[in-house]
This record gives structure tokens, sequence and C-alpha cells, in this order.
């Protein structure tokens, strides 16, 4: 397992910050009840723990597979259902949301290969990822991959903690199925809007693997 690189710069940051919390409680907590001040370095170390974690990159057998749409992130199946794209079809498609708790891996893979023939960020609200009206009204980025067979969009949306999107799919770029596009800090979802002739492989609540499961296949 390694640390994803964006990650370097928030690690450094909470490692200044719990050092100085710390040497605080070391000082100041700690002469006065070696109980409380036991318990603060325990609850500062657990903190710094679980942001490492929190931008691991574990190392993972992936799929490919040209017949199928792979899941683009790790988390939970929350959406599997018709919707009208406002965005870019205006059309109906198949709409199926993974929901990443802050307790997945954040990294975002393409569900496909393809060439990318749109990328669009949008500001907007911080609502809970799992609220329908955040596909259309958080902040979030969009691009649309496509290949001779099939054409998808793909869509990174913010919640009430995830406040920084970074995308790196750019328009006309080539990009490979599995390959990173993006990552979204402190938990949200993703969007896919596939088209409606997709035999889906997931149900609602199924745990999925960025990467590696199986979403749909065309």
């Amino acid at each position: 397992m390694t640390i994803h690189k964006e990650g370097y710069p928030t690690i450094a940051i909470v490692t200044v910050v719990s050092a100085a919390l710390i040497l605080t409680i070391h000082l100041h907590l700690e002469p006065i009840s070696s109980i409380l001040g036991w318990l603060a370095y325990i609850i500062v170390i657990g903190f710094w723990l679980f942001i490492i974690s929190f931008f691991r990159l574990p190392k993972r057998v992936h799929t490919f597979d040209e017949n199928a749409i792979i899941a683009p992130a790790d988390g939970k199946v929350v959406v599997i259902e018709e919707t009208i794209d406002e965005e870019y079809f205006h059309e109906k498609r198949l709409q199926i949301s993974v929901f990443m708790s802050p307790a997945n891996v954040h990294v975002n893979r393409n569900p496909i290969s393809g060439k990318v023939l749109y990328s669009q960020y949008h500001k907007g609200k911080y609502l809970v990822a799992w609220n329908p009206k955040s596909s259309t009204e958080n902040e979030r980025h969009s691009i649309v991959l496509s290949n001779p067979r099939i054409t998808i969009l793909v869509k990174q949306i913010a919640g009430a903690l995830a406040r920084r999107i970074i995308n790196y799919a750019k328009v006309e770029s080539a990009q490979q199925q599995n390959e990173e596009f993006g990552f979204i800090k402190f938990g949200s979802r993703v969007d896919l809007l596939l088209p409606l002739d997709v035999k889906t492989e997931v149900k609602i609540g199924d745990v999925v693997k960025g990467g590696v499961t199986i979403l749909a296949r065309y």
C-alpha cells in the first residue's frame, strides 16, 4: 500500500498540528491528569492515522474488460434508476451511483476506455451525498467518455464533508479503463449515466471496489 500524491500536503499539515497538540498535552494536560493526557494522545494519534489511511492507495488486481463498465470508486451502490440527463445527453439514461464514506479509498478510475468528449466543473451546494438533489445541485465535475461502442457520463459529486474535487481528464485526451481520472477528498459519490440497454451486474446496497467490480455490461 502507498499514499496517494493528493494526500502529501494534507498529511504534512496534520502531522505538524498533531505534533503541536502532543507537545501541548505533554506540557499542560498530562501533569494535571495522566489519564486525560493519555486519552488525548490516543485521540490525536488516532486522527493522524485516519488521515493517512484516507489517502491510502492499496495494491489490487484490476478488472479489464472491453465489454464491461467497471466501478469508478470504492463504496456502496445507492442508486440504480432511469433519469433524464439535463447536462449533456438531454435524454433518458440509467443512473448508477456509488457513495463513498470517509473510510473508503477515494481514487476515481475510468469505468471504460475512450476519448474525453466533455469535461466541466460546476459550482454548487454541499448537500449530503445521498440526497437525490446532490446530483444536480452540489459542486461537481462531469466528464463524458466515448468509444466506438458506448458513450457514458461520469460525475464526481462533492458532499457535506467533501469540499475539493480533483479531476485530471482533459477534453480530447485518450483514457484507459481503470486509469486514474480524479480524486475526491473526504467522502462523496460518483454518478454514472449509462445507455438504457446496458445489463446491470449490481444491485442497491452492494459494496463495490473501484477498478475491480463490474457495474454493468454492454
